[in-house]
């Protein structure tokens, strides 16, 4: 990188930092934040406060850490106004290559050793593929195909935590909180997104939230279109079916206003529709060129009305799509995705849009292996939200330097100090 460009880049780090304090209501917090960001963004196996505050001021760790500390886990700031200016700073960078494609729903665990720390339980852990110890974080990000920016971090706090008084106190956790699960916390930061203002796109998520018909029904209710994965068992009316109309007015009482099934007609399970389709119903699709050649599988796009309880209804629910996975390797489908876009929608138009989800797993992995959103130590709430704040920032300052088509190291202003010699971060892995 040239020194123009580093000047350059240098005076945009600083600009941002001053940016985004401006929301953390004190003055006195600009510096913290600039050290915090500065530590996340400077290269290192430990983003906890310690490890950054050698790297930040080697020379007085004891003074720096405890002002990181305080401020990542005590200060009352708004870790949502920060996330809100930093999503807006990125947002006119992303937007220069392309408009806003998707919302997409997500989370993430984060594995964490015993008890103590807010909302830690076993519980499924992505990272381990399995049932762990580990937080679950839920996120929503923006993206198109070029990149994405995320804009929300919510810690899922399990029922078990949610009823147990002392440990909620000992956290600091909210009191007015409630138990929600994670397709809930999903539509509250959603219905936040749309109170901001955000530029509406479909919402894209896997099955663990589309599974939920009050998720997909919220988002219709929410004027939001959807591409959301569902269960094999998920039951559905085929093309031209949909349930009976409610019994004839009987002579006395009120008329049924329910629709019925009964034995002869019933919806069919979208894995059951899916095997029954004819072969001409199956097409090869490509949806990106990847690092590793085409991008392509088969799948079948089939018009379908979703059937959930809908005998407790007065009218059938909308017509939707149902997209097919079913890649010539494996002996049966793999996914299945139910849209609400356009019925005027191509099998391309639906696979690119399902397909973005990608992107997401790139975040996590960028926010994990190089800024260190599963690193913080603390055990309380507040602490948990605003380091996770503070890595998405951090994020959302990369993507806009990469927006700016920078070269392939726009940080290299970024100058950690020298380390005193024998100095050993608590959590390190080589610390005695």
């Amino acid at each position: 990188m040239s020194s123009s460009c580093a000047v350059r880049g240098s005076s945009r780090f600083e600009d941002y930092c001053v940016q985004l304090g401006s929301v953390l209501g004190h003055l006195d917090r600009v510096a913290p934040l600039r050290a915090y960001l500065a530590g996340l963004l400077l290269p290192g196996e430990r983003k906890s406060v310690e490890p950054m505050a050698a790297k930040i001021d080697p020379q007085h760790v004891g003074a720096r850490h405890q002002s990181m500390h305080h401020f990542v886990a005590t200060a009352p700031w708004d870790e949502r106004a920060l996330l809100e200016a930093a999503r807006e700073y990125a947002l006119s960078g992303l937007e220069r290559h392309a408009p806003v494609a998707a919302w997409v729903v997500d989370d993430t665990g984060l594995p964490k050793k015993g008890t103590a720390s807010v909302g830690v339980a076993r519980q499924y852990c992505g990272p381990k593929g399995k049932t762990d110890n580990c937080q679950v974080a839920v996120m929503v990000s923006v993206c198109n195909a070029t990149m994405s920016v995320p804009c929300c971090w919510r810690l899922y706090l399990p029922e078990e935590w949610a009823q147990d008084k002392q440990r909620r106190e000992a956290a600091f956790v909210p009191v007015e909180l409630k138990f929600a699960t994670k397709w809930q916390i999903a539509l509250q930061e959603i219905e936040g997104l749309l109170e901001a203002d955000l530029p509406r796109a479909p919402v894209i998520a896997d099955a663990g939230y589309g599974a939920a018909t009050e998720f997909r029904d919220g988002l219709r209710e929410r004027g939001l279109l959807y591409a959301v994965g569902v269960l094999p068992d998920t039951s559905v009316w085929p093309q031209g079916q949909h349930p009976l109309p409610p019994r004839a007015k009987p002579r006395t009482g009120r008329p049924p206003t329910n629709l019925r099934r009964d034995a002869q007609h019933q919806p069919s399970a979208v894995k059951e529709l899916a095997l029954a389709l004819p072969k001409q119903a199956w097409k090869m699709v490509r949806w990106r060129e990847g690092t590793k050649g085409k991008m392509e599988s088969r799948f079948a796009c089939v018009r379908v009305r979703p059937a959930h309880r809908d005998y407790k209804r007065q009218v059938p629910r909308e017509e939707e799509w149902l997209v097919i996975e079913w890649p010539t390797s494996e002996r049966e489908p793999t996914k299945y995705t139910l849209s609400s876009l356009p019925r005027s929608a191509t099998p391309e138009d639906l696979v690119r849009l399902i397909k973005l989800r990608w992107r997401v797993e790139r975040d996590y992995q960028e926010l994990k292996d190089e800024l260190g959103i599963d690193h913080f130590e603390g055990r309380g709430w507040r602490g948990f939200h605003h380091h996770g704040a503070l890595c998405i920032a951090a994020y959302a300052f990369l993507v806009a330097e990469r927006a700016r088509l920078s070269p392939p190291a726009p940080l290299a202003f970024l100058k950690a100090a020298r380390v005193p010699k024998g100095f050993r971060a608590r959590g390190s892995p080589d610390a005695a």
